[in-house]
């Protein structure tokens, strides 16, 4: 049996397949540095809640508006929060 010609189309692919794969470029992650993150903010104390969450009731039942101590306690939470 003849062996059969290499055609370059042949020899092209063959050549191609044992190409090694080009290895990637590393990224690098972005990192910040210590003084560009953000600060933690300070816990809020019970008791600047508790203050708040006083008026918070006061100004409701002064407005008549319907609510509980549970609903001006988080809202006295969400007012400091921020």
């Amino acid at each position: 049996m003849p062996a059969k010609k290499m055609t370059k189309k042949t020899a092209a692919k063959k050549t191609a397949v044992k190409a090694a794969p080009a290895k990637k470029a590393a990224a690098k992650k972005a990192t910040k540095p210590a003084a560009e993150k953000a600060p933690k903010k300070a816990p809020i104390s019970i008791e600047a809640v508790a203050k708040a969450a006083y008026l918070n009731y006061r100004r409701r039942v002064e407005e008549g508006l319907p609510g509980c101590h549970d609903s001006d306690w988080l809202e006295a939470e969400r007012s400091l929060a921020d």
